[in-house]
């Protein structure tokens, strides 16, 4: 991380001291997000209390539906788009609002509309128990997708919203993402071509960091073969190794050569025996042999985990180099997929870092680190990272996503909403 806190503190340094306190214009904007507070936590509500889960294509078109008109009323161009009906995933919902020539950044605010919780979840309702709120989504991401309205309703309503182009885009397949991931993100990657800065307001990584990387994900698959035979022959020449040890050997070699900062590798289902059988999700199968009879089929699958394109290509390479050296008798097959792209530190997304950090301060509330990106999984602003600088983590704190339990924190909301909101005041307004 030290390379990635230099950049920061030159990226400090180029920050224009113009906004070094507050303006009368920013207090106006803090007192509407004060004046809406109450509102915003009864929008959350109705939202998290409609059932949006990935595979609940009515439901994620609710609160499409519901976001939709809560944009238009701030004059936002609200549409939801379907994908493939093939795909069997909710439509996304984009809104943008334009204004005269843009003045400053051209932003595109990212959030997702669906969550990981299905219609046969027992998790389904919205509850407050003093500052923190258990919910389906309330912490990834609906608390964050409120965020973003609000901040964007505070400006509206103070009239600041002028020479402005801000793209909202909500996803409706994040947690479950349909496939072909080029069809499914495509809207998004047209979006970020027309913008300069994307915020992500997934949830929070702590009040005092913010994510300028993210890594991307790949999958692997390893199938090993070689010659059937009694266990008393194995490692002669006419009966080799086997596709078990090929198999092992392969894997204990990616363990040893290619650890690397940021670089992770996991084999995550593994098969091997007389016989071996794959389901066609290859995330489930069934395998049978005899200790006496060495093995002819071994069937490994895995992913990997990695910080810029360039180290999932070396270590795609060196996979490869490692697969191809096979033990006697044995032969293997290798395949490699891509998945989500990687979000890499650039001196971009430090600046924007330091503009939110320079926020942080104005407002009392301390400084702004960069995340660890070895911390932090892959997300939907990794897709667009490419074509615009870009800042994650900028939704709630709370704890448990995915969980039975998941939780948003009110005590920090109001903050992160008030810095979202002086943080795309000060962008739109930076030449």
């Amino acid at each position: 991380m030290k390379h990635i806190q230099l950049i920061l503190v030159l990226a400090f340094i180029a920050v224009s001291p113009a906004f070094a306190q507050l303006s009368k214009t920013e207090k106006k904007i803090l007192d509407r997000i004060e004046a809406n507070y109450e509102e915003s936590l009864l929008f959350l509500e109705k939202a998290v209390n409609i059932n949006s889960g990935s595979l609940n294509v009515e439901g994620v078109k609710k609160v499409g539906n519901l976001f939709a008109d809560a944009f238009s009323e701030i004059g936002f161009d609200s549409k939801l788009l379907p994908l493939p009906e093939s795909m069997k995933r909710g439509d996304h919902l984009f809104s943008e609002f334009s204004n005269g020539k843009p003045k400053g950044k051209k932003l595109l605010l990212i959030g997702h509309l669906d969550t990981v919780f299905e219609k046969d979840s027992p998790f389904q309702d919205f509850r407050r128990t003093g500052d923190t709120i258990f919910g389906p989504g309330a912490g990834d991401m609906k608390g964050g997708d409120v965020i973003i309205l609000f901040a964007l309703r505070a400006l509206k309503e103070a009239g600041v919203l002028k020479n402005a182009q801000i793209i909202v885009a909500m996803t409706g397949d994040e947690e479950k993402t349909g496939h072909p991931m080029e069809v499914s993100r495509q809207s998004l990657v047209d979006a970020a071509k027309r913008s300069d800065v994307a915020l992500g307001f997934e949830g929070a990584t702590g009040f005092n960091y913010a994510t300028v990387a993210r890594r991307g994900t790949a999958s692997w698959t390893l199938e090993t073969f070689g010659k059937r035979a009694h266990s008393a022959g194995v490692f002669s020449k006419n009966t080799g190794a086997g596709a078990i040890y090929e198999a092992a050997r392969i894997l204990n070699a990616f363990y040893e050569n290619l650890q690397e900062e940021y670089l992770t590798f996991n084999p995550g289902l593994m098969l091997g025996g007389s016989t071996v059988e794959v389901a066609d999700d290859e995330s489930r199968g069934v395998a049978e042999g005899k200790t006496n009879v060495v093995s002819p089929n071994a069937f490994v699958k895995g992913d990997l985990r990695f910080l810029t394109a360039e180290q999932m290509k070396k270590a795609q390479a060196k996979m490869e180099e490692i697969v191809s050296q096979n033990l006697p008798n044995t032969t293997a097959k290798f395949t490699f997929a891509s998945g989500y792209p990687s979000m890499p530190p650039t001196e971009g997304n430090l600046k924007v870092l330091a503009t939110l950090s320079q926020i942080s301060q104005d407002l009392g509330q301390g400084e702004v680190l960069a995340f660890d990106p070895g911390r932090r999984g892959a997300g939907d602003i990794s897709f667009v990272a490419d074509y615009v600088d870009a800042l994650d983590g900028l939704g709630v704190d709370g704890n448990g996503a995915h969980t039975l339990g998941e939780t948003m924190d009110l005590a920090s909301y109001k903050d992160f909403m008030k810095r979202a909101a002086l943080l795309i005041y000060r962008l739109i307004n930076e030449k």
